[in-house]
Parts: structure tokens; sequence; C-alpha cells
């Protein structure tokens, strides 16, 4: 899947007087808030790890911002059971059905990806779906876990009884943003992540630019005539909604939205989730309906080892994505790369110069240490 330009890339993942805190320090915060709302301390830092993966990726959309928006809302409404045991429904070796009885995503995702991982080392395969979900952050950071063991992870999620997008031609909204990961190891160099919504964007992107005062690109959100808009408040007030992949029909919407209903028949249709075609959604005003709650997971983790030498699958990957680096590019300022590249790197700038939040994010983090008596991290440069 080609990258989207670099301009489109950093809208607006990039604050100009971004604060950098060091990660050990923000995951020791992170997780201790999440233990506050009643996490056991090793679920709270698996947590705080798949949370803060965003905003070490530059992926902010999906990080930090979505702390007090998203997650401590779903504990102090109960929509997420700290306590919860995820439970087996069916158990047939390489294939699970697991209920996560409402359990933080952040979370429950990864436990999902370990044990489909586990599972895969013994069958070749492992796959885990799972019901009762909620909110899982980035899902290419669970499908990641898989590659840890050399191995290929795949992550597809549906939004629940969520309802936010509509089929091409159609008036109500019926599905979600239905993101889709892959996952797979690339060498030396960093591992390759497909990461994406099946709509132009998600909903994140289009609310980070609101939040930023910035105007979205012609092409992620049209109003019922079909017409591009570009204010983002424009989605909340109910004016505009969110494209398809491939943007009109003639260039390819169909397309976005066929993958949108693949995750949905993947991920929620096979484990007994929420679906988001419910006949409810046909009681909607052609807004967003519905919330996310019974999310739905389809997780999986593939061994190439156990059907060749891993050694040989090893250097395949490795070369594949190599190659790819190796195009000459059109332009020498923009060289060819590949999805998750561009997200390593800035990953491993954040742990040498400190992760970058957007002020607005330090902000809330130290409202939240105020008002919990956590030790705010310090910004680098600077005193707290």
């Amino acid at each position: 899947m080609p990258l989207p330009s670099p301009q489109l890339r950093e809208l607006p993942r990039q604050a100009s007087c971004a604060v950098r805190i060091r990660y050990e320090e923000l995951l020791e915060f992170v997780t201790d808030l999440f233990a506050l709302r009643g996490l056991a301390p090793e679920r709270a830092a698996t947590a705080a790890e798949a949370l803060c993966y965003g905003d070490l990726t530059g992926l902010s959309s999906h990080g930090l911002a979505n702390l007090t928006r998203l997650y401590l809302p779903l504990f102090d409404e109960g929509r997420v059971d700290p306590a919860a045991e995820p439970e087996i429904l069916a158990d047939r070796g390489a294939a699970v059905l697991l209920d996560a009885r409402r359990a933080l995503g952040l979370w429950a995702a990864g436990l999902a990806m370990d044990l489909a991982v586990e599972r895969a080392a013994r069958f070749g395969i492992g796959l885990v779906s799972v019901r009762g979900g909620t909110h899982l952050g980035c899902a290419g950071h669970h499908a990641a876990r898989a590659v840890r063991g050399g191995m290929v992870g795949i992550v597809a999620s549906n939004c629940g009884g969520q309802r936010i997008a509509r089929p091409p031609g159609g008036r109500l909204a019926m599905l979600g943003t239905n993101p889709l990961s892959v996952a797979a190891p690339a060498g030396e160099h960093h591992p390759f992540v497909l990461d994406m919504s099946t709509t132009v964007v998600p909903t994140g992107r289009i609310r980070a630019a609101a939040r930023a005062g910035q105007p979205v690109p012609a092409g992620w959100l049209a109003d019922d005539q079909g017409l591009a808009v570009t204010d983002p408040a424009a989605l909340d007030r109910g004016e505009a909604h969110l494209r398809w992949l491939g943007g009109d029909p003639a260039t390819g919407a169909y397309k976005g939205y066929g993958l949108g209903l693949v995750v949905e028949v993947l991920s929620a249709l096979v484990g007994g989730a929420a679906l988001g075609p419910a006949a409810a959604a046909l009681d909607g005003d052609g807004g967003p309906s519905g919330r996310d709650d019974d999310i739905g997971y389809l997780v999986a983790a593939i061994a190439p080892g156990t059907l060749r030498p891993q050694a040989e699958f090893a250097r395949d990957s490795a070369g594949l994505f190599a190659t790819l680096l190796g195009c000459p590019p059109v332009s020498p300022a923009e060289p060819v790369r590949y999805p998750g590249w561009l997200e390593g790197e800035r990953a491993r700038a954040a742990l040498r110069d400190g992760v970058p939040l957007d002020p607005a994010r330090y902000a809330e983090l130290a409202e939240l240490a105020a008002g919990t008596g956590l030790r705010l991290p310090a910004a680098l440069g600077g005193e707290n």
C-alpha cells in the first residue's frame, strides 16, 4: 500500500512547540493512572504501552489524545471492567473464541495476540476471535507483537455497535472505521506494520484536526450531496460523513467499503460480537449512531517456520523490504518506504530525544497529576 504524501501523514500529528518527555517516565505515569482505575499492575503496564505507542510512533491521534476523551471515561461510565477475566468459550487448538467481558481493549487485544502466538508456535497458525471487547487503540501495536517471535500478525476490529460510515449511495451510517493491520519481520530494518482504517482516515485524525483548528484535505469528508467538506468540526456537527478508501465509486470507494465489510465479517460475525449493520441502524438519521460496545476482534498469528525453515523466511522477508527501500525514487527528497518504516524512525528518535507531546496533551497530564497525586513527568529541558 503506498504511503500518503508527507504533508498528509504529518497533518495534524506534529506540534510546532512540542513538549518532550522521556518515554520511560511517560509509560510509568500512564501505568499508574490505569492502576488507579483498578487495573492490575501487569495489565496497566501493557495497556500503557499500547496507548503510548501512538505518541511514540507519531500516530498521536490514537495516543494520549484518547486518554481523557475515551479511555478514562470508559472506566467512569462502567463500560470497562478493570477486573474482568476474559473467558475462553471454545478452544479448537489453533482456533479460540474468547469473551473479553469488557476488559480494557488496550490490554485484552495484547492478551489475545499472545495467545495466538502461542498457538501458532504449536499449529502453524493461531486464531483468536474476540467478542465483548472495548477500544483497542492502534491495531498495529498488537499485530506487531507477533513479529517479536518471527511471525506474521493480523488484527481486524470492528467498532461494535457504533456506526460512522455510510455504504456508497446510502443515506444511513452502517459501519465503523473498521481498522485492519498486518505486521511482518523485515530483518535489520523496521518491521512492516500496515495499520489502516478502511475509511480514508479514522475519526481520530478528523478530531485532531478540529482540535488544532486546521482544515482537512478535500476527500476525507463529504456532505449529503457528496461535495467535499474541509471543516473537520462538521463531522461531529452531523454536517459531513467519512468517505471510504478509494473516494468516489468511480475511483474505488467500493473497495474501501468492501474491506470494511471484510473486517466486519472477520472480527464480529465470526465471533458473535455486536454488528454495525444491525436492525437498529435503520432507525438512524444519517449521522453516527450506536455505541462502540461489544467490539469484535480477529487476532491471528502465522508461524512460517512451521511450514518452511525459519531462516529462509527471515532471509526472504529481509530481502523483500530491503528491495523496496532500494527502489529508485521519482524525487530524491521522497525516498521509497513501506508502512511501518516511518513510524519506526519516529519511535527511534522519540526514545532518544523524548516523546513529543502537543502542549495541550501535556496540560491534560498536568491536570491528571494534580487530581491524583501522581508525579508529572518532567519536560526535558524544564522543571515541573
